[in-house]
């Protein structure tokens, strides 16, 4: 079952008694029911209405106790604009600034004017160096907000490990560990390659996995040794993720892995990444990053691509991978197997079509000191099992011209998460929130 990341946000209506704060009331309580239906949202509220500087105070010492994610403000009618300052200064976390819609006007008032008191927080909230506000006018609370906070809380609580170095070579998927928990409170603990290779894991682990791969793929190609590594790999990778309690691991998984281990991690991690597991190839941290973020909102099973190949005449790009996607996405149509196409032999992958459908592109990444965020739709199309590996053939909302001269202008790195469904709107309010660049 896939479930969003828990957040725990407090929620406030300001008011003046000068506009019609009873149908303000009336509102806030209706949307108090609303909000409480939202999945794995802990609400702290203020029950009253915060009129005074001296109710804003007070709200703002007791929502300060209680440790939370973020701070969605309505502006039930205009009000204060002290309000909205005390409780920023109390709690320095995101804020929502919700405008509710002007009522019907009631003998020749406006009763709310509950957009100029958004407009009034708006403004001394910038004008105080704070960017980390959002605002909508509407009946009903942005989701996709809350979204963003989810992201925000998870890479906080984040443990991302990382198994031997980045690739060979791969200079641009390093990452600055100290930039990074400055960014995000995400933190990186380093293992060693022989720390998995040595993990025991009990024969019954093993012959789990191996029945697994099995009822999963074709395995016509594989002899029983390399059936046999790749299940003890599994096995080993899925110990050693919960039992060091990470978020994420990234995996040098070449060139020494197959040499060492006798098979590449490709075949056990498309496995493990079926059941929920975030493993990056190639010691991609910022891949990672950005498939906790794709997880924390409830995207199903992310996992890294590299933008391989593109076709400017029928206008497609090929997104493909040496065959390590997670084997719940198949196609349903082709063979799933597994081949050992690369590395001598011993580069034991996934080979499958990926399903069709909307994607959904994410590149949260470090460069020249900073993070910027990528994000892309795209739409799988169906094709051909042609070649070795796992990969999709995609278009996109504007020429595939357009999306790979974004990526090569900016520097980007050569992988990125892609889930099913839309997520952008979610990624702009997240990187809005941090002060990031958006490339899109």
């Amino acid at each position: 079952m896939i479930v969003k990341h828990p957040v725990k946000l407090g929620l406030v209506c300001l008011a003046r008694t000068t506009y019609d704060h009873h149908a303000a009331e009336t509102l806030y309580k209706k949307i108090r029911a609303q909000v409480s239906l939202i999945e794995n949202v802990q609400w702290e509220w203020i029950e009253d209405l915060v009129i005074s500087q001296e109710d804003g105070i007070a709200a703002a010492e007791h929502l300060s106790t209680k440790a939370l994610d973020g701070l969605v403000c309505i502006s039930g009618t205009f009000h204060l604009g002290h309000l909205v300052l005390q409780l920023k200064r109390r709690i320095d976390l995101p804020i929502l600034l919700w405008g509710l819609p002007e009522l019907p006007y009631d003998g020749g008032k406006i009763r709310l004017n509950s957009v100029c008191g958004v407009n009034l927080n708006a403004s001394n909230l910038y004008k105080s160096g704070y960017d980390d506000y959002s605002v909508i006018i509407q009946d009903e609370i942005d989701e996709d907000w809350i979204d963003a906070i989810r992201i925000i809380a998870a890479l906080k609580q984040a443990k991302i490990g990382i198994i031997g170095y980045r690739a060979d070579g791969f200079f641009n998927v390093g990452v600055q560990d100290n930039q990074l928990f400055g960014a995000t409170g995400a933190l990186v603990d380093h293992y060693e390659l022989q720390d998995v290779y040595d993990y025991k894991v009990t024969e019954e682990a093993v012959q789990a996995r191996h029945k697994h791969i099995l009822e999963t793929f074709d395995v016509g190609t594989l002899s029983e040794y390399q059936i046999e590594r790749v299940s003890s790999l599994a096995a080993k990778l899925d110990g050693f993720y919960k039992e060091k309690g990470l978020s994420a691991l990234a995996i040098r998984c070449w060139p020494e892995f197959a040499r060492d281990f006798g098979v590449s991690p490709c075949a056990a991690m498309s496995l493990l990444q079926s059941e929920g597991l975030i493993l990056a190839c190639e010691g991609d941290i910022d891949g990672a990053v950005s498939m906790i973020a794709h997880k924390a909102v409830g995207a199903e099973t992310p996992f890294l691509f590299d933008f391989s190949q593109v076709d400017f005449t029928e206008d497609f790009a090929l997104f493909w991978h040496c065959g390590v996607a997670p084997c719940n996405l198949w196609d349903g149509v082709c063979t799933r197997s597994l081949d050992t196409y690369f590395a001598g032999g011993k580069g034991v992958t996934a080979d499958f079509v990926l399903k069709s459908g909307e994607r959904s592109v994410l590149r949260i990444d470090s460069a020249r000191g900073e993070y910027r965020l990528f994000v892309q739709k795209a739409e799988a199309i169906p094709m051909e099992k042609l070649l070795k590996g796992t990969y999709m053939k995609v278009v996109f909302d504007r020429p595939v011209r357009e999306v790979l001269d974004l990526i090569l202008d900016n520097g980007l790195a050569h992988h990125s998460s892609v889930v099913y469904g839309d997520y952008i709107k979610v990624m702009e309010y997240l990187a809005h929130i941090k002060g990031w660049k958006v490339i899109r």
